[in-house]
């Protein structure tokens, strides 16, 4: 595909695999770019049957691509996030789009952190398989920037509104903790639809399933 994003057919399974581990596979404009292009490919791709998607070690993906650094300030880390040049919210959210509309199963392999952008793009896959060190959060809470709203629609419509209240996932989980979240927002949801409570609708039919396993 590029120099940011790989995608290797394997009879009918494909995997498409953000590849930048030098930049911890940071969403950038290009990589976006990319992805997109990938997920119309095997939208269009009759001998494709599961998709799956990955990201090249050590991690799944940082999240956007911004010009952060472990040594600044809080303050430092907001304005810099602010202040950067991208097109990231409509690239990401085309790239999202795409993925979730694909008609092949979709598949996150979650080999290591997931952060921010990374996180979202999980979300709209169809299944998520987190590995033991995989880690999920949130930067924007910290740095007091909008999260986008359809990688909050789609968290909630997966793990119903408790968990959300109560942070999960907004702020720094290892897997296992996001694990058992999950599955106490899979459980209040399915009690308010057995009382027929609307809130605990879902848009898949009635299926009802973790939204993160671990393997």
């Amino acid at each position: 595909m590029g120099d940011n994003v790989t995608l290797v057919r394997d009879g009918a399974l494909a995997t498409v695999t953000l590849n930048r581990p030098d930049r911890r596979n940071s969403l950038s404009d290009a990589m976006l770019t990319e992805l997109g292009a990938a997920f119309g490919e095997l939208r269009d791709d009759a001998a494709t049957r599961v998709v799956i998607v990955t990201g090249a070690p050590p991690v799944f993906s940082a999240g956007a691509d911004a010009p952060l650094s472990s040594k600044m300030t809080p303050d430092e880390r907001r304005r810099a996030f602010a202040q950067r040049k991208s097109q990231f919210r409509r690239l990401f959210e085309r790239a999202n789009t795409l993925l979730e509309n694909l008609e092949q199963p979709t598949i996150a392999m979650i080999n290591g952190h997931a952060i921010g952008g990374g996180w979202g793009l999980t979300l709209a896959c169809d299944f998520r398989w987190a590995a033991t060190e995989a880690e999920f959060w949130i930067p924007e809470v910290d740095l007091g920037v909008p999260l986008g709203v359809a990688s909050t629609t789609r968290f909630v419509r997966l793990v119903g509104p408790i968990a959300p209240q109560r942070g999960a996932g907004l702020r720094r989980a290892p897997g296992r903790q996001a694990l058992r979240a999950a599955r106490r927002g899979q459980g209040a949801a399915q009690r308010r639809r057995a009382h027929g409570h609307p809130r605990g609708q879902r848009n898949d039919g009635g299926l009802s399933r973790p939204w993160l396993r671990r393997g």
